[in-house]
């Protein structure tokens, strides 16, 4: 395994860890989920290099498309969150209590 590939795993994995064991603040949740987006990007960008293709350069556009509307989708519940409950915390965020 390369430097390069070992960086990526590395970099998913600690994103990954970091969303699970950090869940206090919607804000550190939605960092981990763009720092694994982002590992993705840069993996998905690399592999067609690597491999001599042309054919999936479209695949990390269209990734990072999608992770732009996540983000968007985010900071709106974000902020909806924080005007409704006053803080950003998740464990005030109950969906049983409406």
């Amino acid at each position: 395994m390369s430097i390069m590939h070992l960086s990526f795993y590395s970099a998913f994995a600690l994103s990954c860890l970091g969303l699970a064991f950090h869940r206090t603040h919607l804000v550190s949740a939605l960092l981990c989920l763009e720092s694994m987006m982002l590992s993705l990007y840069v993996a998905l960008s690399i592999w067609p290099v690597e491999n001599c293709t042309t054919s999936s350069t479209l695949i990390p556009l269209l990734m990072l498309a999608f992770s732009a509307c996540e983000a968007g989708t985010g900071l709106a519940a974000l902020v909806a969150s924080s005007r409704t409950h006053g803080s950003d915390h998740l464990h005030n965020l109950n969906l049983l209590q409406c």
